[in-house]
């Protein structure tokens, strides 16, 4: 049974297309490189080649999942290492909140991955279907003929283009590049891969295409925490209605002298890719992308009005650009407590992880004791200890590692299944090596119910050393 009486209007709305105008400007002209930019970046990235060694591919940047490790060209990032991932998402938020604070959205509208791939299926639209007159026209036919029909088919072909190259070039991260692209196109490439390939072209031209500002309004949380990072000093597009109102078309009608600056063209609204009105104030839907400023002082260049109707400008300007004073300086918005803060903690997180990049050691060890049996008298009275000792090479060849132990313990090390206390371990791998440590009977070592000591891992090709303290359990005598 219906909840709403017969003839009573709808409480929801269906999606109304939205279709920008095409505008120039700076802003838009910075958009264009930005998307230039980062398309080439993460479509490139994967074809660049880096020496590995004989036994891993020759890729700069390579995410091996089999190996659990992570190649950004020099550096190389193991398991037990992951704290440099957690420090770039760190830094990776500390960011946001940092440009947020400062500039407002300016991610979500110049390098948010659901932006830049919208504004190309925006343009490969306007390029086949005509500028936004032309595509209302093209929306609002409701019979379908055969042009209609063409323009949509080589749309979306064309869209399903970019979105099948999108979700390939993700997968091209994870494996050598040119050998899995001939796996792919052969059909012997793993079915994960076709699988990955599926899902993400599947979501790009669904998104890009259809979702848009939808994906941006409903589906992504930025928008409702922004508002947290932001204040009346954050310098973000606003519309100067105390300059602009009130709106008039006719300026040579009577009356004309008390009208504002803002002649209600609609161009703002007719260029952003959100459909909103940026003359109704700040809105959770506006991204900052600034196209509305490049329409505005396109159209006060045209009447001989000063440019800035629609601008980025600071809340707490507003009473003084009221009484006619100028606004603040730019630089006194931006460097203001909360922005020099979350800067100096942004840059404190990328000092620490630079330091740790440059002191890690190119060879590791760690050394777990066996305790079952905590130890053995062997048949001459000696006391012997058993160890398991993981050493990590992270060079791109084999390497000979010697293991010894403090020079001031008298103690011997001998290796399970080596004939002396050198091991070769395999290239970008991590060799698990039982270790003997015995205690001849009389020594302090022996007698003692627990001694500390060393041991000790050598690169015999480069003489790197690492150390590890563990205990020596002996024979306590009573």
């Amino acid at each position: 049974m219906s909840d709403t009486q017969p003839g009573a209007p709808s409480l929801y709305a269906a999606r109304e297309p939205i279709f920008p105008r095409r505008v120039r400007g700076h802003f838009r002209n910075l958009k264009w490189v930005l998307m230039l930019v980062l398309l080439g970046i993460y479509y490139i990235t994967p074809w660049i080649r880096w020496d590995r060694g004989p036994q891993l591919p020759d890729q700069a940047v390579l995410v091996d999942l089999a190996g659990r490790r992570f190649f950004f060209f020099f550096i190389e990032i193991w398991p037990h290492e992951f704290y440099f991932v957690a420090g770039l998402l760190i830094m990776a938020g500390l960011g946001l909140f940092l440009f947020t604070s400062a500039l407002g959205r300016v991610w979500c509208g110049y390098a948010c991955p659901q932006t830049v791939w919208t504004d190309l299926f925006i343009l490969v639209e306007r390029w086949i279907e005509g500028d936004r007159n032309a595509r209302l026209r093209l929306h609002r036919q409701k019979k379908w003929d055969a042009r209609k029909a063409r323009l949509r088919v080589t749309k979306w072909v064309a869209w399903l283009l970019i979105a099948l190259a999108t979700g390939g070039a993700w997968v091209f991260y994870f494996t050598d590049a040119p050998t899995l692209l001939v796996d792919l196109v052969t059909g012997n490439a793993h079915p994960v891969a076709y699988t990955t390939i599926a899902i993400l072209t599947a979501t790009t031209f669904a998104f890009g295409g259809f979702a848009r500002e939808q994906i941006c309004i409903y589906a992504c949380p930025w928008p409702r925490i922004q508002a947290a990072m932001m204040d009346e000093d954050t310098l973000t597009v606003g519309y100067r209605d105390w300059r602009g109102e009130p709106r008039g078309k006719h300026r040579k009608a009577a009356g004309a002298e008390q009208l504002g600056d803002c002649i209600d063209c609609n161009a703002c609204v007719n260029v952003c890719p959100m459909g909103i009105d940026i003359r109704d104030g700040q809105q959770l839907a506006c991204i900052t992308c600034a196209l509305c400023i490049d329409a505005c002082d396109d159209v006060m260049a045209k009447i001989g009005k000063p440019r800035g109707l629609i601008d980025y400008l600071a809340l707490s300007d507003e009473t003084r650009e009221r009484a006619g004073h100028a606004p603040r300086q730019v630089w006194k918005h931006i460097f203001r407590p909360r922005v020099i803060l979350y800067t100096a903690l942004w840059a404190l997180v990328g000092v620490g992880l630079l330091v740790a990049l440059v002191l890690r050691p190119e060879i590791e060890l760690s050394v777990a004791p066996v305790r079952n049996p905590t130890f053995v008298v062997l048949s001459d009275g000696s006391i012997r200890n058993t160890y398991d000792v993981r050493l990590l090479n992270k060079h791109g060849e084999d390497r000979p590692f010697r293991l010894s132990l403090s020079d001031d313990a008298n103690l011997q090390v001998t290796l399970e299944g080596e004939t002396d206390t050198t091991v070769d371990v395999p290239a970008n791998q991590t060799h698990l090596q039982r270790v003997y440590v015995t205690a001849a009977e009389g020594t302090p070592e022996a007698q003692a119910d627990r001694t500390e000591f060393h041991i000790w891992v050598e690169d015999l090709t480069t003489g790197d050393r690492a150390a590890k303290e563990t205990i020596f359990n002996g024979r306590t005598i009573r």
